[in-house]
């Protein structure tokens, strides 16, 4: 039987589609690539992740920070080729952070039907 390879608005559609659902870490379980790279802005604390394994870590490090969420919402992604963006707001308190409001670019790269690149700009 043969796998019909996602295009790159399936993927987009899908992704935005578990994230508003709530199943970030699920989607990027489901949609990477093994050798996937995700990359915060330059002005973040937070390294490069490269590989699945990372990513999900990143992910889950990430949720680990939020100690109460008031609001957030991730816009229709917009797909140009291979690639794909959305807009991600997330109005939280973090863990030694406070109260921050995030209006937030994510850009994704797929090839072959995965997410191999991901970036972030906020």
């Amino acid at each position: 039987m043969t796998t019909k390879t996602m295009t790159t608005q399936e993927v987009a559609n899908r992704l935005v589609e578990l994230c508003r659902i709530g199943q970030i870490l699920e989607s990027q379980q489901e949609l990477f690539a093994d050798n996937v790279e995700s990359y915060e802005p330059k002005h973040s604390p937070t390294p490069p992740a490269i590989g699945k394994e990372a990513v999900l870590a990143k992910g889950k490090h990430f949720a680990s920070l939020i100690e109460e969420r008031h609001s957030g919402s991730f816009e229709d992604p917009i797909v140009a080729g291979n690639h794909f963006c959305f807009i991600c707001k997330l109005d939280a308190n973090l863990k030694g952070m406070g109260r921050v409001v995030w209006n937030e670019l994510c850009v994704y790269e797929v090839k072959d039907g995965k997410v191999v690149h991901e970036q972030f700009f906020y």
